[in-house]
């Protein structure tokens, strides 16, 4: 596997989904790619099992401020909140992928996002937001999911 960042070229970016080139892509990046879209999914309907889903059983995430979960259920319970307030009108759009194979079976992976429709606490609109995802995926049982996230706003 190579050991450098592979720049996955994204050729559509619908609703909040990822759609990268399958030429001269692997298997595997094509199946992070795939739990990226799942994970878009399932924020942009607000669903905080699906959203989960994409994160191993035992995995960290941690929120732009820092607030953080750890293990699935907890991803989930941190995320069910929040879907129905603040992000209940969002929307996710995943804008660039990198993966960067550590070993076969864990990657390094930064994806771009851009997100709309947040509220503050008292119901305003807020700005749209860019920001990176920096994830830790490992492959388990054949199956890639998310180990680590950590996320982070990026200014203007």
């Amino acid at each position: 596997m190579p050991t450098t960042p592979i720049l996955l070229p994204l050729l559509s970016v619908l609703a909040g989904s990822v759609t990268a080139s399958t030429q001269n892509t692997s298997p595997d990046e094509q199946a992070i790619v795939g739990v990226l879209e799942k994970f878009a999914d399932g924020w942009n309907r607000h669903d905080a099992k699906a959203f989960s889903m994409v994160f191993a059983e035992d995995a960290d995430f941690t929120n732009v401020v820092g607030r953080s979960a750890h293990g699935r259920s907890l991803v989930e319970q941190f995320h069910a909140p929040v879907f129905a307030t603040i992000f209940k009108e969002s929307h996710q759009t995943i804008t660039s992928v990198a993966v960067r194979f550590v070993k076969p079976d864990i990657a390094a992976v930064d994806a771009g996002w851009e997100m709309t429709g947040v509220k503050d606490p008292e119901g305003k609109l807020r700005p749209s937001r860019k920001g990176l995802l920096n994830f830790i995926f490992a492959k388990t049982s054949g199956r890639w999911e998310i180990l680590v996230m950590h996320n982070m706003d990026l200014p203007g």
